[in-house]
């Protein structure tokens, strides 16, 4: 089993530090309706860069191995959460605009569906209670 640390400390009022084992910090703020001072990314929205990062990574492997020339690949996430407590994701829109060169359509979209399906772990878990759902454009260049 593999493990995956991190530590938030609190900084002042709802701002947060987050550091993750390997390093790396970010700024987290409540909305100021809660009172936060907006003067970082809030913990939900974490959750679809999460997503579309773990997303990305894997369409821009599985693109690679297939010897495809990818030059950009942008995800953009938006999440439909519940009305009531706990306020959960139960819509997830993914739209990557992929950009390479003679990038075959079978191939975006079979990177796409083996993200979804197997390797993404933060799909996985946000299906638990949210729909995905996905589109994609090729660009050339």
């Amino acid at each position: 089993m593999a493990e995956i640390t991190a530590r938030v400390k609190l900084i002042e009022g709802m701002q947060m530090l987050a550091e993750s084992g390997s390093g790396h910090t970010l700024v987290m703020d409540a909305a100021p309706s809660v009172g936060g001072r907006d003067m970082g990314i809030r913990p939900m929205e974490l959750f679809l860069v999460g997503l579309g990062g773990c997303a990305s990574i894997d369409l821009l492997t599985i693109l690679r191995k297939g010897r495809h020339a990818v030059s950009d690949c942008v995800a953009t996430i938006r999440g439909l959460r519940a009305e009531e407590d706990p306020k959960v994701f139960l819509e997830i829109y993914i739209h990557f605009t992929v950009t390479g060169k003679a990038l075959p359509v079978n191939a975006v979209e079979r990177a796409i569906r083996l993200s979804e399906e197997k390797y993404c772990s933060a799909a996985a878990m946000l299906k638990k209670t949210a729909t995905m759902h996905s589109t994609y454009e090729i660009l050339e260049g």
